[in-house]
Order: structure tokens, then sequence, then C-alpha cells
């Protein structure tokens, strides 16, 4: 894995002098498990798309399949390359999309990437009022963990993000745009969901559904736990917060969350009881940095903040940062 990590970043092979059939038949091989299947839907010869896939490897000097056993096995390698080679081939399918778009004369792109946790209650109705607005701007809206989003933003991959603050990275900028306040998200029939407000205290003597390591809410939730000196009486580790508010629904336990996350949950089922003394999540924007300027991504932030004001607006647990 590690030679082919640093032959990937210090060689560079272009679109121009790549095998595109030969990329083809590398991603539908591994995609459909088996040279034949591969062969079925290029329409090719099991031999030809094999010889396509060998000449592939040694142009790239790369082992993309193990050949020892009866069947083609991707090596780490291979796994690697198919990512971006993926990434690659998904662009160029675009192609014949953009020329009849531009035909149209529908030349303003808008590349958005989400991360889950705030995707449902920030983006998707920003997004919505934005094409109703904006009939004639295309528009892509992707969802990435936050570690990958960042990556993929520095790259310029996507014009705009949004997502949990602080994020670090030299070539991306961000932007403050709302806090939230961390609740207590619970069953409905649950002790706690008579309160006005739980302590760290309290909520370290019910079962907690947490979130796996690496994920900034568990960072932020095992803070709230430390600073209190008090240790989370563990149920269950999950990857998403929605999913943990999913999991409280169901009876698996209390988590810590907020509003926007918990508004994805039949509020018939759970209750949000704030976090006494107050912990605020901070949500905003992120941009590559130096990146051209973009007046369709302006009018995009623009309707976004308006969205996020009318939120504030009708929560005590939502605040616009100016």
């Amino acid at each position: 894995m590690q030679r082919c990590l640093v032959y990937l970043q210090k060689v560079q092979v272009t679109v121009a002098n790549m095998n595109i059939k030969a990329l083809r038949a590398f991603r539908a091989t591994l995609s459909e498990g088996s040279l034949a299947a591969a062969a079925n839907i290029l329409h090719l010869s099991q031999p030809a798309v094999s010889r396509l896939i060998s000449g592939l490897e040694g142009e790239l000097r790369l082992n993309l399949f193990d050949r020892s056993g009866r069947n083609l096995t991707p090596t780490p390698e291979g796994l690697a390359f198919y990512r971006e080679a993926g990434r690659i081939l998904d662009n160029l399918d675009e192609i014949p999309r953009i020329a009849a778009e531009i035909r149209a004369g529908r030349t303003q792109n808008l590349r958005i990437v989400a991360m889950p946790r705030i995707a449902r209650a920030l983006a998707s109705p920003a997004v919505g009022q934005f094409i109703r607005e904006n009939p004639d701007i295309n528009v892509s809206l992707d969802v990435r963990a936050r570690r990958e989003a960042g990556k993929w933003l520095a790259g310029r991959e996507y014009d705009v993000g949004i997502g949990a603050l602080p994020v670090e990275h030299p070539d991306i900028q961000t932007e403050l745009l709302l806090r939230v306040r961390a609740q207590a998200v619970v069953p409905i029939d649950h002790p706690l969901a008579d309160l006005e407000e739980v302590s760290i205290d309290v909520l370290a003597e019910v079962p907690i559904v947490r979130l796996m390591h690496g994920l900034l809410l568990r960072d932020q939730l095992d803070d709230m736990f430390r600073s209190a000196g008090v240790l989370p009486k563990q149920t269950c580790e999950v990857a998403s917060s929605s999913l943990a508010c999913a999991l409280v629904a169901d009876g698996g336990g209390v988590t810590i969350a907020d509003e926007l996350v918990a508004a994805d949950v039949d509020q018939t089922r759970v209750r949000t009881v704030p976090i006494s003394p107050e912990r605020w999540m901070s949500f905003g924007l992120l941009f590559p940095l130096h990146s051209e300027p973009n007046e369709a991504r302006d009018k995009f932030v623009e309707v976004l903040k308006s969205h996020v004001a009318t939120l504030a607006a009708s929560s005590q647990s939502i605040e616009v940062v100016s």
C-alpha cells in the first residue's frame, strides 16, 4: 500500500496519455467481480479485457490484481488506484451531459459538499430554495464525512462546504455561520424527558450512546464528561449522530447531539433536553483557499444564511453568528 501511495504521489498520469478503455476494463472487473461479468457489460471478449488490464498494469507499473488463485483478487494497490480511477471515469462520463447543458445555455455550476450531521437540516432546505430561484444553474450536492470533505475541498472538487467547525487545513478557509446548543436526546418516556435542563453529572448515570473515535461530536462529548470529572456509562458506539438519535428512539439509551441532528428523528419518540451548563457547537462554511470568484456560490451562501436566520428565529438553542 505504501508503495502505491508513493507512486501515485510521484507520477501524474493524465487523461491525455491514459488508455481510457483499459481504465474502464479495470473498473468493470473490480466492481463486477470477474472478467466474465466485465466483458459482458463492456461488450468485449474475456481475453480482450484481460489484455487491457495487463497493459494498464504495465503502464502504471503496478500489480492491480493477484492472479495466484483461480479468480482475480484486487491487491491493496489495485484498490487504492480503483478509488482514484473511478473518480476520473465518473468525471469523463459527465462530458456528454456537460456538453448538452452548454448547448442549452446552462453554463453555471455549483458544487456543494455537506457533512452528514447537518446535511438534512441545513444543506437540503437551502439547496432546494436555491434551485427554485436559480433554475438555470447546475447544482450538485454531495455528502461526505468531515475528514473527507476537507480533502476534497482543498483539491477544489467543490465550490463550498457546510459543516461542523473548527476545520484546520492549510488550503481551506472557513466562515462561522451559527452555533447550536448541545442537547441530551432521550426517549419520550424517559425520566429525563420531563426536565427543563440536564447536567453531565446526571447523564453519567444513564446508558449513553456515543459516536466512534475520530468523529468531532465524539471528541465534544468526551470533553463534556471530562470537564465534569465523570465517565459516561456507554452502551453502544455508532458511526453517525443521526444513527445515535435513531437508536435513542428505539430505546437504546441516551445520546448528546443538537437540535439540527435530532430533528431528523420522529419527534413523537424522542425529546431534546438542553445540557447545563451550556455547551455550544459551531457550524459554518468552508471554501477552497484562493478560489476564484463564483456568482452562483455567493447566491447560495445568501440563501443558506437566510435559512439559518429563519431557524434561529424559531429556536432558543440556535444562534446566528455574524
